[in-house]
């Protein structure tokens, strides 16, 4: 059976010569929401070839490089620590912080753990480091580094409440750069007095309040989550003829409904609705019973005034769809799905802060009948993650929390999208794989 066994661990120190804030970085109100849903979670896995350096100078080069990008990302070395003066949330820089490294080797055969079949999840958990963050003060970002028999996995955990996705591959594409010697694309920006919401601090330490009244504990139930360990995961790459065949057909359909779209859907919006069709079939939901979609949308760009890409923190609002089962049964399903992501789109572009607070619901979803789409189909890791030895023959997402969760990712040739499914029965994945092939023929 295979496991992954711990080596080593010890800590990457920030250089002296590091930007530090002048201060702790206090967390905005949409940010403060993860306090009790800290982890965010992604492994990379690549596999040996004839340019693949020996473990012992990947390891050498992962470790000079981490600190060479600390200098300007800091605060991920930092705690996230309760600030009991204030009622805030934030993070606190030290002339002694560090980032735990791990050092893990494992016998499993790299190559199938990449493969689109049903993963080994048990493994997978074991490439990303382990961490904490119940209790603050807690650690807001740990790598591991993993030697196989055939390749080598670098994982990541970042606290969600201090990066989401793209704040996270902000990241790992500057490590990756200072490890390859070249110069980080985009420069990192923490600075939270950029992001303004109603209410401000105010409303931040509101939320503190509220979700995590009993600091400096910020552990969930234990029973939130439970099944986690029980999911049933796959993965499925649509290449950009997929796409395309999708995007062609949902007009179609939509013509055929005499409701011509003034555009074709992007591509999101149809690998969602794929996505969202195949859930609902391959549940036994009743016809009359509506089936729910919950997405997150990045509005750095939407802010007044707009925060630059280099932001590093949680800059989400959640958006929330339903329809009737029976509409995604019927032939017209792929139309309809698009139209109403494209519609919850729209309403996110005319209010983007309007869905900051992704807790609060009205009306208050069935949570047997919703699908959460996590990721982005824009998301580049395969382009952004060569260290030096090659892109990654695969990228996962580990932290997948519930039964329909889907994550998204831009796919290894970069003009594709990779589907991640996690299902509680296997019996439903395999309808939800039927039917998802199915509807891209």
């Amino acid at each position: 059976m295979s496991q992954v066994r711990i080596v080593d661990a010890s800590y990457v120190d920030v250089p002296e010569t590091a930007v530090r804030p002048p201060g702790p970085i206090k967390l905005t109100a949409m940010e403060a929401l993860w306090i009790v849903i800290p982890v965010l979670q992604h492994v990379l896995l690549y596999e040996a070839d004839d340019d693949m350096p020996p473990f012992h100078a990947i390891l050498q080069s992962l470790r000079s490089s981490l600190a060479a990008t600390l200098r300007s990302f800091a605060p991920l070395a930092g705690k996230l620590v309760h600030l009991e003066e204030t009622g805030d949330v934030g993070i606190s820089c030290s002339a002694s912080d560090g980032v735990r490294f791990v050092v893990a080797e494992c016998d499993a055969d790299i190559g199938r753990l990449a493969g689109d079949e049903e993963h080994d999840l048990r493994v997978l958990e074991g490439l990303v480091p382990e961490v904490d963050m119940s209790q603050l003060p807690a650690p807001v970002l740990a790598v591991q580094a993993t030697r196989f028999e055939g390749g080598v996995a670098v994982g990541v955990t970042v606290h969600h409440g201090v990066a989401d996705g793209r704040a996270l591959w902000t990241f790992v594409e500057a490590w990756a750069a200072a490890c390859r010697g070249e110069t980080p694309a985009t420069t990192p920006c923490f600075d939270r007095s950029l992001v303004k919401l109603p209410g401000g601090e105010e409303l931040a330490r509101s939320v503190v309040r509220k979700v995590a009244p009993n600091l400096p504990s910020a552990a969930l139930a234990s029973s939130v989550f439970e099944d986690r360990k029980r999911l049933t995961r796959r993965t499925f790459t649509l290449d950009q003829g997929d796409i395309q065949r999708l995007k062609l057909r949902i007009v179609h359909l939509n013509e055929s409904g005499g409701t011509p779209l003034p555009r074709p859907p992007s591509a999101f919006a149809a690998v969602v609705a794929l996505a969202w069709t195949c859930f609902a079939r391959c549940k036994s939901f009743s016809l009359d019973d509506d089936v729910w979609l919950f997405f997150f949308a990045d509005i750095r760009e939407r802010l007044d005034p707009p925060v630059g890409a280099g932001y590093i923190g949680s800059c989400l609002t959640k958006c929330l769809a339903r329809l009737p089962a029976r509409e995604l049964h019927g032939e017209r399903a792929l139309a309809a799905a698009a139209s109403a992501v494209q519609d919850e789109i729209n309403k996110m572009k005319e209010d983007p802060i309007a869905g900051w607070n992704f807790f609060s619901f009205d009306p208050m979803p069935a949570m047997d009948r919703l699908m959460n789409i996590s990721g982005s189909s824009g998301f580049s890791a395969y382009k952004i993650a060569d260290f030096g030895w090659g892109k990654p023959t695969r990228t996962e997402p580990i932290r997948m929390n519930t039964d329909g969760q889907v994550a998204l990712m831009g796919s290894r040739d970069d003009r594709g999208v990779q589907v991640s499914v996690a299902l509680l029965q296997a019996a439903q994945m395999d309808e939800f794989k039927s039917n998802f092939l199915a509807l891209l023929e």
